[in-house]
């Protein structure tokens, strides 16, 4: 019973972390082009950038845009030095940025009208701490949206008729000047101070060398789609204010480094068994050019010491990066090396591509070592007909919590379908209006799972139309199923040909109860 009760707690806490993570990729994800934006903008028009050395005669034009030629109008007696233009560099990693992620983490918690409300308490948090607030907007941008909700909640349905727009834009306006204010005062100095700390952490593990230590976590965490809490949440936002600074950041690399997943692939090419090996050369392009990296857990999931591989090859891919200064200027998103040679700062690519080839290089000595070592009895489980492949695939989508189109690809090439073990709490009925057939379906089903004693699972009806992403299975006539499917890719869904008395609801239920 203790044993049980520590596996559920242990299920319940990754999971916890994996949603936590998703949500702040959730955030950022979306706003990727607008880093790679600011990151090119950066690259060509700093002091140092590519067009300032190509074509130094400009310098007065590419100086305004990056931000440090001087404007000649305001050289004085007072200021005999002058002042810099604002160019765009500056403008868009203090303002531009974070306010886009505090408008998404809003709008995912409260629609539009929370994602207005977040951007605007989040400019309280950015003018008040003078630095980029990537930190902040993410705690702001989602926090304040969630306050709206649950102010508007106070008068939902008591608002006499005319005045539903008088009071909805006055109590949006009011909060958010009081959240700003908040922000102002309260919460940028506990974020600045946060902020510096984590910063001077990684300067800690930089100077003394440990940096590549960092791997021993991070690889393992991607495996288990736990990386994202780590990423978006630290190094994304560190790695941005580093790289406003020295105009690149080293952080950018430790998660996106192509070469580990490129040596694991390439040693089950030349010394895999099976449908591993078969499916290694198609892997190897959608990981290292696509930049697809998920593509390879299931490799090591299948074989566990692997990951001890893909340890080594994180780890020195950091410390090629760390000898030779090397970084990129921005995320790269996707992993792909075309991203992250674009992204790679001026005088930095001898590093990025050695830290490529070298991780790659190490990962595949160590994985080539595993396999050959225990070759014979891969061969013999493979004659035997075990497709522990196929199994490490399921286990990956279980990982991941939704289905993936590139893993999907495994499993049709495994020969087994990967078993969807994800996990539903929000089950959706729809129809065309998202009422009448939808609802009285919905009401069968809730009382269904009630009788079961299935608790903490949301049920309710919509239209088609406003299907989203939030749904984790569907229920739609067979006859609108495509159509659901086009609105929520993500989401499992079961098709029935009567909504008021269908088998498929007990169905859902046997799998509510036994996940």
């Amino acid at each position: 019973m203790t044993a049980e009760a520590t596996t559920t707690e242990r299920k319940g806490a990754r999971v916890g972390v994996q949603k936590f993570g998703a949500f702040l990729s959730g955030m950022v994800m979306p706003n990727i082009p607008a880093f790679i934006a600011w990151g090119l903008i950066t690259t060509l028009f700093i002091e140092t950038g590519w067009l300032n050395e190509l074509f130094p005669g400009n310098g007065q034009l590419w100086g305004t845009l990056g931000g440090w030629a001087i404007d000649p109008a305001t050289i004085s007696d007072e200021n005999p030095e002058g002042t810099a233009f604002p160019g765009l560099v500056g403008p868009m990693i203090t303002y531009l940025l974070p306010l886009l992620i505090a408008y998404q983490g809003g709008k995912m918690v409260y629609d539009t009208r929370g994602g207005v409300v977040g951007a605007i308490a989040t400019m309280g948090v950015i003018v008040g701490a003078g630095i980029p607030m990537f930190i902040g907007a993410m705690i702001m941008g989602p926090l304040a949206a969630w306050i709206m909700k649950k102010v508007d909640s106070i008068w939902d349905g008591k608002i006499r008729a005319g005045f539903e727009m008088l009071v909805n834009n006055f109590s949006a306006g009011i909060l958010a000047m009081l959240l700003a204010l908040a922000g102002f005062f309260a919460i940028a100095p506990v974020i600045t101070w946060l902020t510096e700390r984590l910063g001077e952490g990684v300067d800690a593990l930089v100077n003394a060398g440990l940096l590549p230590l960092a791997s021993i976590l991070i690889e393992p965490a991607k495996i288990l789609f736990l990386n994202n809490a780590i990423n978006q949440g630290v190094l994304t936002p560190l790695g941005v204010a580093q790289s406003e600074e020295a105009g690149k950041s080293i952080l950018f690399l430790l998660e996106a480094n192509p070469g580990p997943g490129l040596g694991l692939l390439l040693a089950f090419c030349f010394f895999g068994v099976g449908v591993a090996r078969a499916s290694a050369p198609g892997a190897v392009i959608i990981q290292f050019l696509g930049g697809i990296h998920e593509i390879y857990f299931p490799y090591v999931l299948a074989k566990p010491a692997l990951i001890l591989a893909v340890i080594g090859g994180g780890a020195t891919g950091v410390l090629t990066n760390v000898i030779f200064d090397s970084g990129l200027v921005a995320p790269a998103s996707p992993g792909s090396i075309f991203a992250i040679m674009i992204m790679t700062a001026q005088g930095s690519h001898l590093g990025v591509i050695l830290s490529v080839v070298f991780s790659a290089g190490v990962t595949f000595a160590i994985a080539a070592a595993i396999l050959l070592s225990s070759r014979k009895k891969d061969l013999a489980a493979e004659a035997a007909g075990g497709n522990s492949f196929a199994d490490a695939v399921a286990q990956t989508e279980a990982n991941k919590g939704k289905k993936s189109d590139a893993l999907s690809g495994l499993a049709t090439q495994a020969g087994g379908d990967a078993v969807d073990t994800r996990v539903i709490t929000n089950v959706v009925f729809a129809c065309d209006a998202g009422m009448g057939s939808s609802a009285m379906g919905a009401s069968v089903l809730r009382n269904k799972i009630k009788k079961a004693g299935i608790e903490g699972i949301n049920v309710k009806n919509v239209s088609i139309a406003n299907l989203d992403a939030t749904p984790d299975l569907i229920v739609t006539h067979q006859d609108l199923t495509d159509r659901a499917k086009q609105k929520s890719p993500d989401a499992i869904h079961v098709s029935v040909e009567n909504f008021m008395n269908s088998p498929r609801y007990d169905e859902v239920v046997a799998r509510l109860a036994n996940q």
